[in-house]
């Protein structure tokens, strides 16, 4: 007996992307708890910054990005995956996510404001994190 999906391809698709998270996810998570952690209060998500940054500090005019690998082309290995079916849609998508970020990176410039982009793979060594963390909050 051939069993089918519940779903068709597409639907299938559509779902999965719907539960990608763009806020609140586990590398944002943690470099929240790190910066909390080392005595540092901010806001969440500021609606009236370009790019609405993870977490800002407004009295410093500073901002933090934590960006996913994939999704901004990082030049990481995860970040320089292509994926193997639907390739030309992933690689306009990464594309325009990485003028979008450049923009939006200027923009803040031209406002007054520094950034800082942490990416998914920084994760892993969370001294080397922390170092860079307290070295832009500091300055």
């Amino acid at each position: 007996m051939n069993s089918k999906p519940d779903t068709a391809p597409d639907e299938l698709r559509s779902r999965t992307m719907r539960a990608v998270k763009s806020q609140d996810t586990k590398p944002e998570m943690q470099v929240r708890r790190l910066v909390h952690a080392m005595g540092y209060r901010y806001r969440l998500h500021a609606k009236n910054l370009a790019g609405k940054p993870d977490l800002v500090f407004a009295s410093r005019k500073k901002v933090i990005f934590v960006h996913g690998c994939f999704w901004h082309g990082h030049d990481c290995k995860r970040g320089k995956r292509i994926p193997k079916t639907n390739t030309d849609y992933w690689l306009g998508k990464v594309g325009r996510n990485r003028t979008r970020d450049d923009a939006v990176l200027a923009a803040l410039k031209a406002a007054g404001w520094r950034a800082l982009t942490i990416w998914e793979c920084e994760m892993a060594d969370q001294d080397a994190l922390r170092l860079r963390l307290s070295t832009f909050l500091s300055v």
